[in-house]
């Protein structure tokens, strides 16, 4: 589908990536939450009983929600190449609330021989996308989720890039899901419209085929899946964000978000948290400190190749570095479709001695324009 064809679907692309981190640039507290926002779609609200698996399905009163999945893949034979991969689904409502639009986006990285490739896909629902009510069922094209199990919540992913790449991976949670924010509600600002719910999977056992540029591989890995819904608008003057999800060796996950203001700090909102063996979170004060940057060849951007969190252990009490390193330097999604240059990839953890101790996903955005509305 070109998005072209009317100016709701050109601009859909950009309100899809630019309201997943939505928030206000005053330090103020957050103000109560709405029933609804002014064009009439629901807001999160506190007190919600999350009831799976029917919450991992669509929610058609929301403007927007997102299903997200990234991991790092192992080919199962000797001296096989690793891979990094991808997933994004977006479901849409219209201005009027009538219909959806479907967004996708997907990437994959051979670290062996440093080739990254991404794809994009926007549809209509109907034949070519749709996305489920009470259980987890969305697809764009061939790219679909589906959870195959409730009973044991194992889904199967299949994804892929146009001829170069395929994936086909089985996914079952070995740990239970966690509610980021208070009680599943994430408040990304200060406005009373300004709050996704935000369920993840934070640690998904990945097993199946990756098909690379013709050649098959038996892979395993691990992966990382996170499920929002929202219906917020932008505020303030956000420029773009950084996202990290860690897998790291001890059995623990670390998800941190920084929303920029225009002179390069975080909004007071930003986030850093830690999962437990049990999938308790817990947040800790956390900086970001930019190590080196990587210019893109194709936009011109630069975005950091290199970063160093500094924050506190919860199972220590002690302070914590976790450098987040790229497996390969170039893995800008350059938004053929959506018009919107964004970095993603895979990355490796290290801690302050050089240390390998753990696996991440990195996500750069507003680095090759600043986020406006």
């Amino acid at each position: 589908m070109s998005n072209e064809m009317n100016p709701f679907l050109r601009h859909f692309p950009f309100l899809c990536l630019f309201v997943l981190f939505v928030a206000n640039s005053s330090g103020s507290a957050p103000t109560p939450l709405a029933e609804r926002t002014p064009d009439g779609f629901l807001v999160p609200r506190p007190g919600y009983a999350f009831t799976f698996p029917a919450d991992h399905g669509s929610h058609p009163g929301f403007k927007i929600e997102w299903w997200y999945l990234t991991g790092h893949l192992h080919a199962t034979t000797a001296g096989g190449p690793r891979f990094g991969y991808q997933a994004t689904f977006f479901r849409q409502a219209s201005p009027d609330g009538t219909t959806d639009i479907f967004l996708a986006h997907m990437a994959v990285v051979n670290t062996a021989t440093g080739e990254f490739v991404h794809q994009e896909r926007l549809n209509r629902p109907g034949w070519d996308a749709a996305a489920a009510v009470g259980h987890l069922d969305v697809r764009n094209g061939p790219w679909s989720i589906r959870m195959t199990d409730p009973a044991t919540e194992t889904m199967h992913l299949r994804g892929g890039v146009r001829a170069e790449a395929l994936f086909d991976l089985t996914l079952v949670p070995s740990k239970p899901l966690v509610l980021f924010g208070d009680n599943g509600i994430s408040r990304k600002g200060i406005g009373p419209t300004a709050a996704s719910y935000y369920i993840t999977f934070p640690r998904l056992d990945a097993t199946g085929t990756l098909t690379w540029q013709g050649r098959d591989y038996a892979v395993t890995g691990l992966s990382w899946m996170d499920h929002e819904i929202s219906s917020s608008q932008l505020e303030g003057d956000q420029v773009g964000w950084d996202w990290v999800s860690m897998h790291l060796n001890d059995g623990r996950e670390v998800m941190m978000y920084r929303l920029r203001r225009p002179d390069g700090s975080a909004d007071p909102v930003s986030k850093l948290t830690w999962v437990d063996a049990a999938s308790h979170p817990q947040e800790t004060p956390f900086t970001w400190e930019v190590l080196t940057n990587w210019t893109s060849p194709a936009t011109g951007a630069i975005y950091p190749a290199r970063a160093r969190i500094t924050t506190t252990d919860p199972a220590t009490n002690t302070k914590r570095v976790l450098i987040v390193e790229p497996l390969i330097a170039a893995q800008e999604l350059t938004g053929e479709l959506a018009g919107i240059p964004y970095w993603e990839g895979a990355c490796r953890i290290l801690d302050e001695s050089g240390r390998e101790i753990g696996s991440a996903y990195m996500e750069l955005t507003g680095y090759a324009k600043p986020i406006e509305l």
